[in-house]
């Protein structure tokens, strides 16, 4: 067995870097769309399958189980670590994608097209681009008879771009056995570089490392009224009621909350760049602008949203409907859900009726710990004048279901990426893709990360 700092590994680091752009390109040709509905959702099965096969290959042994509806797939490896009596370390990765239109897009969203220096396709940063380096160092390790520091879990997982209902959220309560020992956890949306002009002259990079992301809370917003004749006089529409509440809600600004996540995010940039980014000036969203394309997602973290996504009424030109409905997308700050509610209350008023038809909680942990000093040291020994940092994801991830457990879990896929690269505008985007060198780039980082945590 190869200590985890021997030749051994760091030939297997180099021949996980080496195969990781066609693993990626690979995984992106299943079409592993997401609709949202088990009936029109495909491809999980048959991507979670091809995995296995590629772990098989290598020496593991894996573990395929269907979470709560046939096609579902997941697939779990465990590599035995020196140290087992420490928590388990847990990589995990979604194989799901949302829908892409073909049309829209440079190249065909499911080809894996390798041209430019890029990685094209739905899924190239959401998430297959950390799915495939998980699969490379894990292959490699096994191949190389690696021995990291404790147990690493690899999981593969389904159904997270729907709220990880038939995913990680049926695992947890069906199949905690599967996660026995773990302690923590890695997993998407992290250690991805922002560079920023450095107040020394200059630029500076900073990686991102999620330690929280906000509550992930869909609504159904419903209006009851009279129904009748389109050409009568019908002051009772119960159109008119839910389009009028849901534009309330869509203009309603919620109030600036700083948790402890964004307020180091923002002291860290402001060190670093001389910018002043007190999050209580008035106009803090037009100071964030200087960061670029994340201050999207920096922005929507200093606020709970409410964003109208759906609506649905009516069957004929000619009748008013008894009822209408909307879908409404809110993400709530940590410990803002009580507050938010009778917020959401006082904006929509008493005759529309409000219901959550998913409901996941917010997470935050700390920057700290011996789990925070590998992923320093890992960015740092691969790009000496970079700084990790902590940031909070307005999105969500499988940590929300994965926490319940009473695991740490961090966002940490690293990828170093060029300055003008909207990176955030390619997630759920058209034509998403992932540098090529960004993703031997983070193979070398995460190896470096798992044989020193």
């Amino acid at each position: 067995m190869e200590h985890p700092s021997g030749n051994g590994t760091e030939a297997a680091a180099s021949a996980a870097a080496a195969e990781v752009v066609d693993l990626v390109s690979r995984l992106i040709r299943f079409d592993t769309t997401n609709t949202g509905e088990p009936e029109t959702t495909m491809g999980e099965r048959e991507a979670a399958e091809w995995v296995a096969a590629q772990l098989e290959d290598a020496g593991f042994a894996t573990t395929y189980v269907e979470s709560g509806g046939p096609g579902r797939g997941n697939v779990f490896a465990r590599l035995e670590g020196a140290a087992p009596e420490r928590g388990a370390l847990l990589l995990h990765g979604h194989l799901d994608v949302v829908p892409a239109e073909a049309a829209d897009w440079q190249v065909h969203p499911f080809s894996g097209a390798v041209q430019d220096g890029y990685v094209w396709g739905r899924g190239a940063v959401d998430m297959k681009d950390m799915v495939g380096m998980m699969l490379a160092l894990a292959r490699q390790y096994k191949r190389a008879g690696v021995v990291p520091p404790r147990d690493i879990v690899f999981a593969f997982l389904a159904d997270e771009e729907a709220g990880s209902t038939f995913g990680a959220q049926w695992l947890v309560e069906h199949r905690p056995d599967l996660f026995d020992g773990v302690t923590e956890a890695v997993g998407e949306v992290g250690g991805f570089s922002l560079t920023v002009p450095s107040r020394a002259g200059g630029d500076r990079r900073l990686y991102l490392v999620e330690t929280a992301e906000k509550g992930l809370c869909w609504m159904r917003l419903t209006a009851r009224a009279r129904p009748g004749h389109g050409s009568f006089l019908h002051a009772d529409n119960a159109v008119t009621a839910l389009a009028a509440a849901v534009a309330r809600l869509g203009a309603h600004e919620f109030p600036l909350v700083v948790t402890e996540s964004v307020a180091e995010f923002l002291a860290a940039v402001s060190s670093e760049t001389g910018f002043d980014l007190d999050p209580g000036a008035d106009d803090i969203t037009g100071r964030l602008d200087k960061l670029g394309s994340i201050a999207r997602i920096v922005g929507a973290t200093l606020r709970d949203t409410a964003n109208p996504t759906m609506l649905a009424a009516g069957y004929k030109a000619n009748v008013i409907p008894q009822t209408a409905q909307a879908v409404v997308d809110c993400r709530i700050l940590p410990g803002r859900r009580a507050a938010f509610e009778a917020e959401l209350d006082e904006i929509l008023g008493p005759d529309i009726e409000r219901e959550w038809i998913t409901s996941l909680d917010s997470y935050e942990t700390t920057f700290d710990g011996d789990l925070v000093d590998a992923m320093n040291a890992a960015i740092l020994a691969h790009d000496p004048q970079g700084r990790t940092v902590p940031y909070m994801l307005s999105g969500g991830t499988d940590a929300k279901a994965l926490a319940t457990l009473g695991i740490r879990c961090f966002g940490f896929a690293p990828l170093q990426l060029p300055p003008e690269l909207d990176f955030a505008a390619l997630f759920h985007g058209v034509d998403e893709r992932v540098p090529v060198d960004a993703l031997r780039f983070g193979t070398r980082v995460l190896d470096h990360f798992l044989r020193h945590s």
